[in-house]
């Protein structure tokens, strides 16, 4: 049974979680109206994991016998100056997203909610792996440049990440 205090702070995470969803699928279409196609893919699959973030924590809240809130999402910005800026604004809102997460691992420690502690640790790797895709990113553009004639490249190299990204997907699957 969840305490009031982690439930609360569980379906704040869900507000942040959500509007991840919501800001990733605002930047496919910036990158698809763009001609980015590899770079809306990659977002439009990053959407998606976010609202399958949400939906664990919405679903677990439930299971341990709290009350699941579909939460509040703001509007996401629509408009970006670049790809470069659109990337780090993704990473920010990771570095964001794993800070929440720390919060929540030292409340789950602070209440003594171990079942809490151990849902949260899926939690804890898929940031560090969130976080570095991103920089990894941001090396790449840094290395090809952001100039009208890079986006070509950039965006290759974000079609490559899909297709790598797809390939560990079928083989967890399977």
């Amino acid at each position: 049974m969840l305490s009031s205090k982690m439930e609360a702070a569980l379906n704040k995470q869900l507000e942040l979680e959500g509007y991840a969803s919501f800001l990733y699928l605002s930047m496919a279409s910036w990158c698809e109206r763009e001609g980015l196609e590899g770079c809306a893919k990659f977002m439009y699959r990053q959407s998606m994991e976010e609202n399958e973030h949400m939906m664990r924590i919405f679903n677990y809240i439930n299971e341990t016998d709290g009350h699941a809130l579909a939460p509040a999402i703001n509007q996401p910005p629509h408009t970006f100056e670049s790809v470069k800026v659109l990337f780090d604004q993704v990473y920010a809102h990771e570095q964001k997203v794993t800070a929440s997460i720390n919060n929540l691992v030292a409340l789950s420690y602070e209440e003594k909610d171990h079942a809490t502690l151990n849902f949260l640790q899926w939690y804890v790797e898929e940031q560090r792996e969130e976080e570095a895709l991103m920089r990894t990113i941001l090396d790449r553009i840094k290395l090809i440049g952001d100039g009208p004639q890079s986006l070509y490249y950039i965006d290759l190299e974000l079609e490559k990440i899909n297709e790598i990204e797809e390939k560990a997907e079928a083989e967890s699957e399977a």
